[in-house]
């Protein structure tokens, strides 16, 4: 009877110390709580847009502080180019000009679910970019070095950038995510160029690197 007792005890003693580690662990955090979470990540990004009525690429990395696995806070940096032909020379002067140029900024991305092995996140770029419109004028070789094209004209331009992530937790340290983004510009003021030429969707894949 006596072994029975303390048996009894020592399972209520338990589930008792089982339940206080249990409460704590999912004690709701407030804003004096010191169980909060800190981390950071780097990423690169390669996607598909279109530019001026062609197909483009956009690559580009980020870098980011993330905050109780909720909302990360960093810079971001893309280029672009719409001349996925690059060696193919074009006889057509139409043919032969193509866009080009960069973007980047302060970078916001509210995170849900962050510690989900699927969750999603809505990154936000604002910042400033440059364009220029460019054109092939063949393969040869000028003066003591290589050059294949000629710049016509620039631009600089403002760019809000909002955008949705489907985000996989492969391992610990390394996520990968499929995206959707919208570029907003300030309108382009180049050479028989459209102001809205950059104003379009982009779809892509982004690899993080970190501690989330």
């Amino acid at each position: 009877m006596r072994t029975l007792t303390i048996l009894a005890v020592l399972l209520m003693a338990a589930g008792f110390a089982y339940a206080q580690d249990d409460y704590y662990d999912n004690e709701v955090e407030t804003i004096f709580s010191n169980q909060r979470s800190y981390g950071g990540y780097g990423a690169f990004s390669i996607g598909y847009t279109k530019i001026g009525g062609r197909d483009a690429m956009v690559a580009g990395a980020r870098g980011a502080f993330i905050f109780d696995h909720s909302f990360a806070i960093g810079l971001a940096g893309y280029g672009f180019v719409n001349d996925l032909e690059y060696h193919n020379y074009q006889t057509n002067l139409e043919d032969r000009l193509f866009l080009a140029g960069g973007y980047g900024g302060v970078f916001f991305e509210p995170i849900i679910g962050g510690t989900k092995p699927v969750h999603v996140s809505f990154p936000i770029v604002v910042g400033m970019g440059g364009i220029s419109l460019a054109e092939h004028t063949g393969w040869g070789w000028n003066h003591d070095y290589y050059n294949d094209y000629q710049e016509y004209d620039t631009d600089l331009f403002f760019v809000f950038e909002p955008g949705v992530e489907l985000e996989f937790n492969l391992t610990r340290f390394f996520r990968i995510a499929t995206y959707g983004s919208y570029r907003l510009t300030s309108d382009i003021e180049l050479y028989d160029t459209n102001p809205d030429v950059l104003r379009n969707f982009n779809v892509g894949m982004t690899f993080k690197f970190g501690k989330f």
